[in-house]
């Protein structure tokens, strides 16, 4: 199954290390970061599961719940979660999804033939309260992911959603936003009282303050 941004996310129910979830009920009115990994008890994915525990503050501030998911049982999610513990410095508390049948991999597109018939690749869903897939990233088994640009992402996304503007390359909160051509110059006075900056007649960038 292929999914898109803008898609609604599929909703499974599945066992996970803090118990049985069904992914729209568990999420509730909050943003999601769903995020996969190729196994347990390996060096790249213990570091990036360790990576979210010491991010929990982070992502609570952003209203966001994450949640993993690798292709074993509970049991070896649990024991791992040990090893995560010791060798990270955290007490991981997220749930991990348990797909040892890969249906939810396969549901997500999280298996890459050419990566493995088994293992999912680390993908990334960041999917909103309405239950909307916003974004989607995948990267390959050997490349952990940079969380300060998930961060940025969902800062982006919320802020967006608020404000109802976009960000440029590199954006980083307190930076300058763009607001987007199909606002005219009349609304944009209206909208953006603190005024704005044409560069070009489709280029116009404010601050929020």
């Amino acid at each position: 199954m292929s999914l898109h941004i803008g898609d609604t996310a599929p909703n499974f129910q599945v066992d996970t290390t803090t118990g049985p979830i069904d992914l729209h009920e568990w999420a509730g009115d909050k943003w999601v970061f769903f995020f996969s990994h190729p196994a347990d008890f390996t060096p790249v994915c213990t570091t990036e599961m360790g990576m979210t525990a010491k991010l929990a503050t982070d992502f609570d501030k952003r209203n966001t719940l994450p949640l993993g998911l690798s292709t074993d049982s509970v049991d070896e999610h649990l024991e791992w979660v040990k090893d995560v513990d010791e060798t990270q410095g955290v007490t991981l508390k997220f749930p991990i999804v348990a797909d040892p049948d890969l249906e939810i991999a396969k549901l997500y597109d999280m298996i890459h033939p050419d990566q493995s018939e088994t293992a999912a690749v680390r993908s990334v869903f960041i999917i909103d309260p309405a239950k909307k897939i916003r974004l989607i990233m995948t990267y390959p088994m050997s490349v952990g992911r940079n969380f300060a640009e998930i961060l940025r992402v969902i800062d982006s996304l919320q802020l967006a959603d608020r404000a109802q503007i976009a960000t440029p390359a590199n954006w980083e909160p307190g930076d300058d936003v763009i607001i987007p051509p199909s606002v005219t110059d009349e609304e944009a006075q209206k909208r953006f009282p603190q005024g704005f900056k044409t560069i070009k007649p489709y280029l116009r960038t404010t601050t929020l303050s």
